[in-house]
């Protein structure tokens, strides 16, 4: 089936480019692409969780609003 796509300039050029580099055609790129995007994720696969690195009480005030950008940003960096 044929279908239009409206890409950006620099990532048409990037992927036939690579097309090129790889011996595939353009339509190739774009159907693997298409594959790996639309694929099920792996058997088992869970979703990425983050470490809970809140600050303060659940909406209480935020303690960090007060400090000044150096004392904050040697809060963060540990005074690296």
């Amino acid at each position: 089936m044929k279908t239009t796509l409206d890409l950006s300039d620099e990532l048409l050029k990037r992927a036939k480019r690579h097309a090129r580099q790889t011996g595939r055609s353009l339509r190739a790129l774009v159907e693997e692409g298409l594959r790996l995007a639309l694929r099920p994720p792996p058997v088992g696969a869970r979703a990425l969780r983050l470490t809970d690195r809140s600050v303060g009480e659940a909406r209480g005030p935020n303690p960090l609003e007060a400090l000044s950008w150096q004392d904050l940003r040697h809060e963060i960096y540990g005074g690296r």
